[in-house]
């Protein structure tokens, strides 16, 4: 059972999502927050597998929470926002948090992003992965020393470029010419050596070490 908590300081919204949720066999949405700080008690105390955080929250952000969250517990995070007005979502990323979500998602989305994002695959389109990373790099000087891909093989660091370019397991094992099981083994590999939590925080690697720049992405 996937248990989820929900921090949106919109009642209509919050209830919205729970009852979407709620209905899909296998999700249980254990609790339900205003705020931010309401939101961090609650994942500490119900250590839930997914917290969906609205970023603008009274009390404590989504940002904040998203911070608090990822630093100290394995709950996965994913930020509610609207793209165009939200700028430090990037922020929220670089915390930790697994992605972010449009308010007015779908309904099949929402239940698909909540599914991915356990399973640690990526919860960004391939699209939105790339302008997403791509304008947070842009403005933001490097962060990483490329020593810090040392430890992958040689395989290990053309996996993690593919994975900047925002391509999928199958693409990435089309482009590699192996089985998408090796592809996953080389992910989970890459994940663990870099001490990286998701396939976002992968990407947010690629281009923190110089190995993918906006320019040759």
């Amino acid at each position: 059972m996937i248990r989820v908590v929900l921090a949106d300081d919109q009642e209509l919204v919050r209830s919205g999502f729970a009852m979407i949720l709620d209905a899909q066999p296998g999700i249980e949405v254990v609790g339900e927050a205003a705020d931010g700080a309401e939101a961090v008690s609650l994942v500490r105390s119900l250590a839930p597998d997914v917290a969906l955080l609205d970023v603008r929250m009274p009390r404590v952000d989504g940002l904040a929470a998203a911070r608090t969250i990822c630093a100290t517990t394995t709950t996965k995070v994913v930020m509610l926002t609207t793209f165009d007005s939200d700028d430090y979502v990037y922020d929220a990323l670089y915390a930790g948090a697994s992605g972010f979500l449009l308010k007015d998602v779908r309904r099949d989305d929402l239940v698909h992003a909540v599914r991915v994002v356990v399973a640690g695959e990526s919860l960004l389109a391939p699209s939105v992965t790339r302008r997403l990373i791509a304008d947070l790099t842009r403005n933001r000087p490097r962060t990483a020393p490329a020593a810090a891909l040392d430890v992958l093989t040689a395989r290990e660091r053309e996996t993690l470029v593919l994975l900047g370019r925002g391509l999928s397991n199958a693409e990435i094992a089309t482009a590699l010419s192996v089985s998408e099981h090796t592809v996953k083994t080389h992910v989970s590999n890459t994940l663990t050596k870099l001490n990286l939590r998701d396939r976002v925080q992968a990407v947010i690697a690629a281009y923190e070490t110089g190995l993918i720049t906006p320019a040759n992405q």
